[in-house]
């Protein structure tokens, strides 16, 4: 699910407005010109009527249509020769009244015959982007910006038997085949670990390059998402609305990112939704990521067995260790 066709029409109907625009801009050029110009309007005429005439012919009659091309072509090739030299005589641009084109690639289109543009495909990138809520953060966190050295390597972590460095490059080689194998394989985490340990700037890595090979990602911490199905739940109507358009692309997202789980307050409400969407996600065969600070043991206890069970079933978990980073990188 790269975009939805909601999403898609809007991108096109930027490109309906993107010509109407460039072709507004041409008339108002032509018309300027013209008047600056008289000639240049005599020209415009004839190259029209050029045309209509040689239009009509090979509609009513081809064999002449045919007879004539040549001169046709001639006399076109002389109106237009003339329009350069009275264009460029008074300063302007030589095709200062060709067609106007944002992307001179696919005319504004989206498409080079029947492939994408690039432009179309950067649109689609843009507005994956803006969906996720992740623009900005993701410049500065990524698999570029990871910076391993934040993690000891002098002791060992008892459960894992391993440093946190060793464990977090580990865990870093574990997200970097979850991406590579994301459009073959179903596939849910669960970051967990204290806080400040990576755990976000982990979703945050993934996120980025599965928005860069265009998959539809959205990011919410815990709190967001709830706010979201309380609206959807109790909110008056106009709210309502809007909040169930949102919960049905969370639920058919590429990748949903819950950040956070377990800041939120936990009673029968946000255990049952909680539970809806693992179960509808994973129904879709769409992949979520759940980060939390909350142990391993304690999910159970907090969620109850009917949710811990679908997290054992359904999701890897991987445990990222260390102390808070978030103070060394403030003084490096």
């Amino acid at each position: 699910m790269p975009i939805s066709t909601l999403q898609y029409r809007d991108i096109m109907y930027e490109y309906d407005q993107r010509r109407m625009r460039n072709q507004q801009l041409l008339e108002e050029r032509t018309e300027a010109v013209c008047q600056e110009i008289p000639e240049l309007d005599e020209i415009q005429n004839q190259l029209i009527h050029l045309s209509i005439r040689q239009a009509q012919r090979e509609v009513s009659d081809p064999e002449e249509a045919s007879r004539t091309a040549g001169d046709y072509k001639a006399a076109l090739a002389a109106l237009r020769q003339r329009k350069v030299q009275l264009l460029t005589e008074h300063g302007y641009p030589e095709d200062y009244l060709s067609p106007i084109y944002t992307c001179p690639d696919c005319q504004d289109t989206g498409y080079i015959g029947s492939n994408p543009c690039q432009c179309l495909q950067r649109a689609k990138s843009e507005l994956l982007y803006q969906d996720s809520n992740l623009k900005e953060i993701l410049q500065s966190e990524n698999f570029q910006t990871f910076q391993e050295e934040y993690y000891d390597d002098t002791r060992i972590v008892d459960n894992l038997s391993l440093t946190p460095r060793q464990n977090i490059l580990k865990v870093r080689k574990e997200c970097q085949d979850y991406i590579a194998n994301f459009d073959q394989e179903y596939e849910n985490l669960i970051f967990y670990g204290p806080t400040g340990v990576g755990k976000t700037f982990l979703t945050h890595c993934i996120a980025k390059e599965l928005l860069d090979a265009g998959h539809s990602v959205v990011y919410l911490t815990s709190l967001q998402l709830f706010a979201i199905l309380e609206k959807n739940k109790f909110g008056q109507a106009e709210a309502a609305a809007e909040s169930s358009e949102q919960i049905s692309h969370l639920i058919h997202c590429d990748l949903l990112i819950i950040d956070d789980l377990g800041t939120e307050l936990t009673n029968s409400f946000t255990t049952s939704q909680l539970y809806y969407f693992i179960e509808e996600r994973h129904l879709q065969k769409r992949s979520t990521i759940f980060s939390t600070n909350i142990s391993f043991h304690d999910l159970r206890e907090r969620y109850g067995e009917r949710i811990f069970s679908r997290f054992i079933g359904y999701y890897h978990f991987c445990q990222i260790a260390g102390r808070d980073i978030r103070p060394l990188k403030r003084l490096t």
